[in-house]
């Protein structure tokens, strides 16, 4: 399998925001998170790459296919669920996805039967593909964009924001099939939710304002935390006291009291606890430092 090579990437739109700025990433086969604060420029990254829209300048190679002017080529072979998918509500799931296999070429009948009904099996839908997509649950319809997605057999699967709104069985059931189709496929997982990239991906990137901030295996990243990390439970009146006097990349209420996380080369003294770092409290070091 061929890596995505993400080569000093940049956009920036009409109105000024710079939106990417010299991103370069490499993303091997599995899965590849990548997180970032809302308007980090995620979606704008997962739309160039997606032949959605163009980048100012910068180079995109899945490969030995130059995706800026193969653009047709990659689409054979890309698998997209953007973050606002559309479904027709008056129709089947079974309907739809046989019509989106015929605007993806399939145009044999019974293949393309027996690859939507295969589809509907595998994200577990097949029991109600005769059901009106405007029945179904939030988790149902996000398993329905990744089948329709999963049409072409993709060498490279983009997912933005797939999770958010759903319960935690159907996340479960989402990461699981995310999972799957990972150990075949180069998968980006673009997300504003932590726990996603915690419980799915071997490599990570965090982008803010457009930059990547930092990026490798979600391990390895956290162990650079150890031993700078500290917690104290603190009144909430002291809170922006303590946000002078210490680095403090976390704040959050725990039993009606204020309880701060704070970066330090040193024990800081005066209470604090040392902790255990964690996927957020990297994600919150990283925005905090950007």
């Amino acid at each position: 399998m061929d890596n995505l090579i993400i080569s000093d990437l940049s956009k920036t739109y009409k109105n000024g925001v710079k939106a990417l700025q010299n991103i370069s990433l490499q993303i091997p086969k599995g899965m590849f998170g990548l997180l970032g604060p809302n308007g980090a420029g995620k979606s704008t990254l997962m739309r160039t790459i997606a032949t959605l829209q163009e980048a100012d300048h910068g180079e995109l190679m899945l490969g030995g296919l130059n995706i800026q002017t193969q653009p047709n080529e990659l689409r054979k072979i890309l698998g997209y669920l953007p973050q606002q998918f559309g479904v027709y509500p008056a129709l089947s799931a079974e309907m739809l996805l046989s019509h989106l296999a015929v605007l993806k070429g399939i145009m044999n009948r019974k293949e393309r039967k027996d690859i939507v009904l295969a589809l509907l099996n595998r994200v577990n839908l097949y029991e109600v593909r005769k059901q009106k997509l405007g029945e179904f649950s939030g988790g149902m319809k996000q398993r329905f964009g990744i089948a329709q997605a999963l049409l072409n057999n993709p060498k490279l699967l983009i997912v933005d924001e797939p999770t958010a709104g759903l319960d935690p069985v159907e996340r479960n059931r989402f990461y699981n099939l995310l999972s799957e189709v990972g150990e075949q496929t180069i998968v980006i997982l673009s997300t504003h939710i932590v726990d996603d990239v915690k419980e799915l991906c071997t490599k990570m990137a965090i982008i803010n304002k457009g930059q990547v901030v930092i990026q490798g295996n979600p391990i390895e990243i956290i162990a650079s935390l150890n031993g700078r990390l500290y917690e104290k439970t603190i009144q909430k009146c002291e809170l922006e006291h303590y946000k002078n006097e210490y680095q403090v990349i976390s704040d959050r209420l725990y039993l009606g009291k204020q309880l701060v996380h704070v970066l330090s080369d040193s024990h800081p003294g005066s209470d604090f606890k040392p902790i255990e770092a964690n996927l957020e409290d990297v994600y919150m070091t990283q925005i905090f430092k950007s």
